[in-house]
């Protein structure tokens, strides 16, 4: 079977994506295919999991991967319509449930560890609950460590960046600067973003830059959902979201990438992150319709793209 007919023979989430990122159709047909997420099989399944007091799985970070913050995750990687009454309406049970983390704030005004903080901003902005996320991203704007990662426990006194927490930071940053809101940040925002992406870049995405080494051999495993984990494709598909031209640094993890396609074509489910699911999407070991779509999407990215020098 050919593999763009596989892929369109999934989820409606991993449907819309593959017309929008791989085969551009008209957008009036992807929005159409994108408005099923809400009232279609996973995307349903979840926003029916929500509880009265907005939250799911009984807390907002643990259990996970059950939690609201890993089952809003995952909606967002999904492409649930933020404006879609369904994800109005979530959005809003969840703000006005009551609930609060620790230090009283609500589930999107979260200030602590960094990853987490950065997880909050990219689904408050994403959701349209920005209340606070001004404060939010001044507070991680702040938190970058000089090398221009982010560590979660910077607040402890890390200066070492993490790759984990770095993404996580990174996408959050980049959907508020979406979002539109905040434009007298959007400098900053900018400025720490190129830094960032040199920290990752300057690494060719996973070695080491004292040695050389691969830093972690599971980052060259790919999963969905990355829950908080790096991973190389997780770092080229938000290096592709950013519109980040491609250079020479790019290269041993496009490799990589094309070294993990079969022969068919596909990308398998390498790496599956222990803990409690609402359902199993994909099984591991197998082809994975996301991954598929991700690799593909980033190297059509790479592909349409204008080669450039490294500095």
């Amino acid at each position: 079977m050919d593999v763009i007919d596989w892929l369109m023979e999934g989820d409606p989430a991993v449907r819309w994506q593959v017309m929008r990122d791989v085969i551009d159709e008209p957008a009036e047909s992807v929005a159409r295919e994108r408005s099923g997420v809400a009232t279609e099989r996973w995307g349903a399944r979840l926003l029916a999991l929500q509880a009265e007091d907005g939250q799911w799985g009984g807390g907002f970070y643990s259990p996970k991967w059950v939690s609201t913050t890993y089952t809003l995750l995952l909606l967002r990687h999904l492409g649930l319509d933020p404006s879609g009454a369904e994800s109005v309406r979530a959005a809003s049970r969840l703000r006005d449930g009551g609930g609060s983390w620790s230090d009283g704030s609500g589930f999107f005004e979260y200030m602590g560890e960094t990853c987490v903080t950065g997880m909050n901003l990219a689904l408050g902005a994403y959701f349209g609950v920005t209340d606070r996320a001004e404060e939010v991203t001044t507070w991680l704007l702040d938190e970058q460590l000089a090398d221009g990662g982010w560590n979660c426990q910077s607040v402890k006194g890390s200066v070492r960046s993490s790759f984990h927490t770095t993404i996580s930071v990174l996408e959050g940053l980049l959907e508020y600067e979406r979002s539109g809101r905040g434009p007298h940040l959007v400098g900053k925002i900018g400025a720490a973003r190129e830094h960032a992406h040199d920290y990752l870049l300057e690494r060719r995405l996973f070695h080491s830059l004292s040695t050389g080494d691969v830093i972690d051999p599971s980052w060259t495993r790919f999963s969905f959902p990355p829950r908080w984990w790096y991973d190389v494709l997780r770092g080229l598909d938000y290096l592709r979201d950013a519109r980040v031209v491609p250079d020479d640094r790019w290269s041993d993890a496009l490799a990589l990438l094309e070294e993990k396609r079969t022969g068919d074509g596909r990308w398998k489910l390498q790496n599956h992150h222990k803990g409690r699911e609402h359902f199993r999407m994909e099984q591991p070991g197998e082809p994975s319709r996301w991954n598929t779509l991700r690799a593909l999407r980033v190297q059509r990215w790479v592909d349409r793209s204008e080669p450039a020098e490294s500095n």
